[in-house]
Order: structure tokens, then sequence, then C-alpha cells
């Protein structure tokens, strides 16, 4: 039956009607792939090397122990940006005489064929042949390589089990995310440590190589939840409720706004139903552990803040940048329905402004806790901010003006170039040289706390002028909705 499966997704892939840009798309990613694994594989034999140079002086297997749950932390912050769930057209299956029991396993078994899945063996599994089996000796090597494919397998059906259960419950998704990156910020603090924490548990793999076995257990419990949640749902029944059932509530915070609160409303639900634009927003929150890359305590103290103002913009703006470069083709399924219905544009566009303003004021008060680093990177963020809310949602309702690519948002966002063009590339420039060149003067000056009052002035000042900006987009709007929507049938 399982070959049955794959010969029906053969068949599927060559007769669909987008079969050409698929078959580019995906020996544009295999190019990338096998890159990428190039790379683990000179990582993997030269490992021993690698943290010689890099940490003169330290035990090399101390070090390699400590960063294996590192690895999978973060391997599991972007499984849930970018792995996609295993796809099969499953309601036609449902009406045969097939087992559930079949189908979930050819569903298990086919999400276990992914890239994330084959990168960690690569980077782990020579080293502990070669370094771990000539020093402990081949069980404990063997216990190291067990318990590395277990990691692998458990991080692969948490994801899908928590991406399932969020198409129900948004919570269950976001949760992973903030659970990550709580313990990166508690470990850059140096609050607790991840690394001594895998260190300790490595090292009692080594003393007691059977230990490892928990970590499979571990596998095997989650495996056995995933499927005993795919099988509780597959029935046809629950499948067309689930699509009749209303998935998410009013909120009553927009009722304040009237008809431009109720379109936001509508807006903030097409958002958190479909897999490409709520991993879009997703990615703002991800984004959030930006400074932690960015923010070093020498430029903090010297106040390079034009080095340090692309991450404060980007990561302030980001919900904008991410979600606002497709705005319109979001609705291009029934773009032409809004044109026909009585929709003021004015309210339309007042909606998206108002959305801007709630996701980045949200991530702003988020990214706060930077404070802790030093109260500059609050003025800092602050100036990003009204710059962002300010200036950045205009540039980016007016690029989107002149975005005509159609996008299908039931699609996952992870490689996915779908509705992208020249017009998102050339947005990022305004973006982000604007700001650079309001600081500039001043900090060529050597004031740089100057600097940030002027953006800070610039994006407040536009604020103020955001009914003339709309006025203006709704101008704009009115004379290209016809491209757009002749775009969007394509």
């Amino acid at each position: 039956m399982l070959s049955t499966f794959l010969s029906h997704q053969w068949k599927d892939f060559w007769r669909s009607r987008n079969k050409a840009g698929s078959i580019a798309a995906n020996l544009l990613l295999g190019f990338f792939m096998l890159y990428f694994l190039a790379i683990a594989v000179g990582v993997g034999f030269w490992m021993t090397m690698i943290i010689e140079k890099t940490f003169p002086g330290q035990n090399v297997i101390t070090v390699f122990n400590g960063f294996i749950l590192y690895y999978f932390l973060f391997d599991l912050a972007i499984r849930t940006q970018m792995q996609e769930l295993p796809t099969l057209s499953i309601v036609p299956y449902l009406h045969l005489k097939i087992k559930r029991k079949t189908i979930v396993n050819f569903l298990n078994i086919k999400s276990l064929f992914s890239f994330f899945n084959l990168l960690p063996l690569f980077v782990f599994i020579p080293f502990s042949i070669m370094k771990i089996g000539t020093t402990y000796g081949a069980l404990t090597a063997l216990m190291y390589v067990l318990s590395i494919l277990s990691l692998v397998v458990f991080n692969n059906y948490l994801v899908l089990y928590l991406k399932r259960k969020s198409i129900n419950n948004f919570s269950y998704f976001i949760s992973i995310i903030g659970v990550v990156t709580v313990l990166a910020a508690l470990d850059y603090y140096h609050i607790i440590s991840v690394r001594d924490f895998s260190n300790l548990i490595f090292v009692n793999v080594t003393k007691y190589p059977f230990l490892g076995l928990i970590f499979t257990l571990a596998a095997v419990g989650i495996f056995i939840i995933n499927s005993n949640y795919l099988r509780a749902n597959l029935y046809t029944e629950e499948l067309s409720t689930k699509d009749d059932k209303k998935t998410s509530t009013d909120y009553p915070f927009l009722n304040r706004f009237g008809k431009v609160g109720e379109l936001a409303a509508l807006e903030l639900k097409l958002i958190l139903r479909h897999k490409r634009s709520r991993g879009s927003v997703l990615m703002g929150f991800a984004f959030l552990a930006y400074g932690l890359i960015f923010y070093k305590g020498p430029m903090i103290e010297k106040n390079e803040f034009g080095k340090l103002l692309f991450a404060a913009l980007f990561m302030t703006g980001i919900a904008i940048l991410t979600y606002g470069q497709f705005m319109f083709a979001w609705q291009s399924t029934h773009f032409d329905g809004l044109l026909v219905n009585k929709i003021d544009f004015k309210d339309f566009i007042k909606a998206k402004f108002l959305l801007f303003t709630i996701s980045s004021t949200i991530i702003t008060v988020l990214a706060s806790f930077y404070g802790f680093m030093s109260y500059k990177l609050l003025l800092l963020h602050a100036a990003a901010y009204l710059y962002n809310i300010g200036f950045a949602t205009v540039i980016v309702l007016y690029f989107a003006t002149m975005n005509y690519k159609r996008l299908d948002i039931t699609k996952s966002a992870s490689f996915n170039w779908q509705g992208i063009g020249a017009t998102q590339w050339i947005l990022g420039l305004p973006f982000i040289l604007i700001p650079v060149f309001i600081y500039m003067p001043f900090g060529i000056m050597n004031k740089p706390f100057w600097g940030l009052a002027a953006i800070a002035l610039f994006g407040l000042i536009t604020l103020l002028m955001r009914n003339f900006w709309i006025n203006l987009l709704v101008k704009k709007f009115e004379k290209q909705r016809y491209k757009i929507a002749e775009g969007f049938r394509e």
C-alpha cells in the first residue's frame, strides 16, 4: 500500500499545472541542500581540528558534548519555521477500504525524508565513531549515535505534532519558540548554562552508555503521541467539521475602531488561519533573538548606534516587512470580491495601518528585555519603532500597490518563492537606507543621541501626517486596483 501512495504522489507531481516551476524550485533547493550537506560532512570529519583551533586548551569531547543539546534546541526553533507537514490528499483514501493506520504510517515515514533529519547525521556521527569510539569504546560510540538519531526523530515528530495542534490552537505553535527563546536568553545572561547541562548528560552516557536509551524512549513516546493524534483526526466527518468550524473569535479590542477595526479583525483571522501568512508573522517573534547576535557590549558602550540601527529596525519592523511586502496579495483569491463590495477603500487602507501599528507595538514591547543590557537600547528601539509605524508602513503599502503577483496562502512560507518579484527586493532599500541617511550626519559629528532623536522626530512627523499618506495611498490604490486584480487572476 505504501508503494501505491508513492506512485500517486509521483503522478500528482508530474501532472500538476505548475510542474515546470516546481522542478526549477526543487533543483535550486537541491543545490543549496547539497552545498550545506558538503559543509556538514567537512565539519563532521574535521570536528576535532575545528574544536582544537576554536577552543584551544579545552577538552575536545567536553566541548562536543556541550554543543549537542545546543544544536538540537536551535534545530527545534528552525524546524518550527521551515519544516513542512507531510501532505497527502487524505479524504479520497478515507472513502476506500484502507486502514487509517496505513495512511498514518505513510505520513510518518514520509516526514523522515527531510533535510533537517539528514544534516545532523553528517555533523555528529563521524565524530562519535572516530573520537568517542577510540576513546571510550564501541558500545559508547554506538549509544552516542543512537542518542543523536533519537534526538533527530524526537525533534521531527515533536514539531509535526505541535504544528498539527496549532491548526486549532495557535498557542501550541508559539510555545516552542517561547521556550527556546527563554532558554537562549537565560544562557546568554549566564543564569543557566545549556552547554554545562548538555555536557553533564553526555558525560554520564560515557560512564553508563545505556542511559542513551532515555532519548530513544522520548522519541518513541512523541512518535506514539503524534500517530495517535493523526489517527484520531482522520475521519471524513471530522475533517469536514473542521473546515466549517470557526477557528478564531472576534477581537473586542478592535471594536472601538469601528469599520476599520472590523476589517482589521477579518485580516487577523486570515493571518491566523493560513500557513503562509501565519509563518510570516511568527517570523517577527523569532527575530526577537536577533539582538543577541548584533548587540555587542563594546558597540553599546561607545554609542555606535549606526552599527546597531539595522538590528533595531529589523526587529521592531520585521512583522511590517515580512507581512506587508505581500500586502493585497494575501487577499488575491477574493480580491475581485473586495472590489465589488461596499468597502470604503480609505477604511481598507486604515485597517492595514492599524494592523502594522499593533504588530510593531507588541514586538517592540517584547524586545524591551534588551533594556537589561543597556538603557541605550531602549532609546534605539523607540527611535526605530517611531520610524517603522510612521514611515516604513507608508513605504510598504506604496510598494504593495505595484505588486500584481498572486499568492497561495495555504502553502508554507518555507522555501516558497511564489509572489516574490522585483518589488520585494526594491522595498528593502528605502526601508533601511532612509534612517541610515538621517543618522549619518550626526554619527559623523559624533552626536549619536541626536541621530536617534532625528530618526524618532522623522517617524513622529510622518505618523502625524498619516491622514495625508492614507489619502495618497487610496488614490494610488484606486488607480492600480484593476491591474492588481488582473495580476491576481493569473
